[in-house]
């Protein structure tokens, strides 16, 4: 008996015959084929493909034997490890659908996706121990026996992982799934409200892992991987190197003298960063000491990184950048190769293969190029819906007069002439001052030039006059005392008279998610708590 999932409508596009080889039965292969090829490297040490397989074949093999059927929902609440790893495409193999959890979210919300996604088992990790037991006492039809920790310490979870497979077999035996069939469940969100789970299936995921191998990420890849698995960002590059036999290096924890010292140790080739990342590495004292000519590609996403940023490590980090914009939910794809459209640093590409992108305003009327709207797109790689979420799902979707399904970004944004995209700024984070639309990021721009200024948000607060009006929060770099009215002052002379920043405040650090996007929700917060808004 298949899983409902698989019955929620199909908003890519469908292509007759299109090849199928799910990521379960492609692996297989790879146990005679690739056998002492290393699969994972991570602290602990190394696994080969032959090592990798074995453990995947068994993790597969005793979920079926606990009942596990197509479709089926398979949680894990876990840093990254090689363990994580092997559960992630043992429960592919065995035709379950992953849900990894974020280790970032509250108690409650966690309750709500392990309820939302029907979960038949949990995997938990030692170092989320405490965060198990917060949320444990509301689990609901989740018993005991099926929450196992996911490592050799079991203290305060339940059975290890090792005495839960116990005997099992590592005979390969994949599950026939098809396209339709659900592959992961992603959350998008978590710290605060409800939860909406992101379907893909198999061919979300299968269109992605062929596509990405052109860009290197294949049986000859090294990826370095520094972010943790629950983010779709993570899975974008690790799912294609696994698909094609490649190597992960795996981290735990994001540390840049950390990833520089195992880029040069096992001669990286390929790695995803977001934004942060890079300027965390490159400002590394010690940067210019690390071999890094073995890479051969940097991806980025999550938000889109600075022009300057991206001269800077073109200039000193052997390899190409090429930077990726897109939704978990899908729909919207571009990329940038930042190699051969160094004058387009400031954009974040055209739509890749199979893509387009429309710009539309707030009645979903099309714009022309130009002009400042909603991105709105349609891809190869569209997910099959919110979980449970009907109506969160229809209002995603955007129809194009010639009746084809669009995903609504909530980025504003804009397609230049030679049909390049620039984004600047979510629709809720912009600024309405006196009728007037500000956009933070041509703001934010104006700060960063600032010699004295280290990182920048710029939020809308309260203002008995406009509305609202823009603040900067500032973090100066290193050695720098600049006065709050001088940076000011300065960046005001740069903007328009309508987008004139109100007051700087200086903060020791932003506040930011796993994967390096400014928590702006988190910093207007305090601002409008006693204000409606």
């Amino acid at each position: 008996m298949k899983s409902n999932l698989s019955k929620m409508p199909v908003y890519a596009p469908i292509t007759q015959n299109e090849p199928m080889e799910a990521i379960g039965h492609r692996i297989q292969a790879f146990a005679a084929t690739r056998a002492n090829h290393p699969a994972l490297i991570s602290e602990q040490g190394t696994l080969s493909w032959r090592a990798l397989l074995d453990r995947t074949n068994q993790i597969a093999n005793r979920l079926r034997d606990e009942g596990l059927q197509i479709g089926d929902s398979v949680a894990a609440l876990s840093e990254n490890s090689a363990d994580y790893v092997a559960l992630y495409l043992g429960v592919l193999t065995a035709g379950g659908c992953m849900v990894p959890l974020s280790g970032m979210a509250s108690a409650e919300a966690l309750n709500l996706m392990l309820s939302d996604c029907s979960a038949q088992f949990l995997f938990v990790s030692q170092k989320n121990r405490d965060l198990f037991h917060s949320f444990q006492p509301g689990l609901k039809g989740l018993s005991a026996d099926r929450i196992i920790a996911l490592d050799d310490d079991g203290e305060g979870i339940g059975e290890t992982l090792s005495d839960w497979l116990g005997n099992a077999s590592t005979e390969a035996a994949p599950a026939d799934v098809t396209m339709d069939d659900a592959f992961n469940i992603i959350y998008s969100s978590g710290t605060t409200g409800t939860p909406k789970g992101i379907l893909h299936d198999y061919r979300f995921r299968q269109r992605q892992m062929v596509r990405m191998s052109r860009f290197g990420l294949d049986g000859d890849a090294v990826n370095l991987v520094s972010t943790p698995l629950y983010s779709n960002t993570t899975l974008v590059s690790v799912l294609p190197t696994l698909f094609h036999g490649g190597t992960l290096v795996i981290m735990a924890k994001f540390d840049a003298r950390r990833f520089l010292e195992l880029a040069e140790a096992h001669r990286v080739t390929h790695a995803m960063l977001v934004p942060v990342q890079y300027q965390r590495i490159l400002a590394d004292t010690e940067f210019e000491r690390f071999d890094l000519s073995s890479f051969k590609l940097k991806l980025c996403t999550s938000a889109p990184l600075r022009p300057d940023v991206i001269a800077d490590a073109m200039a000193r980090w052997p390899g190409n950048i090429r930077e990726l914009y897109g939704l978990t939910e899908g729909g919207i794809s571009t990329s940038l190769d930042c190699a051969t459209h160094p004058d387009k640093w400031s954009s974040v590409g055209v739509p890749t293969e199979g893509a387009e992108v429309r710009v539309i305003n707030e009645d979903g009327h099309e714009l022309p190029k130009g002009e400042i709207g909603e991105l709105v797109g349609r891809a190869i790689s569209m997910m099959r819906g919110y979980v449970n979420r009907p109506e969160q799902t229809r209002e995603i979707v955007w129809e194009s007069p010639e009746g084809d399904v669009f995903y609504r970004s909530g980025d504003m944004g804009r397609i230049d002439e030679e049909g390049f995209i620039h984004i600047l700024d979510r629709r809720k984070d912009m600024i309405i001052s006196g009728g007037f639309n500000i956009y933070a990021v041509d703001l934010e721009k104006a700060l960063l030039a600032h010699p004295a200024v280290d990182d920048v948000a710029v939020i809308g607060v309260p203002s008995e006059q406009w509305g609202e009006t823009p603040l900067g929060l500032i973090v100066l770099k290193p050695g720098h005392k600049e006065s709050g009215p001088a940076i000011l002052e300065w960046a005001n002379e740069k903007l328009g008279k309508s987008q004139r920043i109100s007051a700087i405040e200086f903060r020791d650090e932003l506040p930011r998610s796993t994967i390096g996007k400014i928590l702006k929700r988190e910093l207007r917060e305090p601002y409008w708590q006693a204000t409606p808004h």
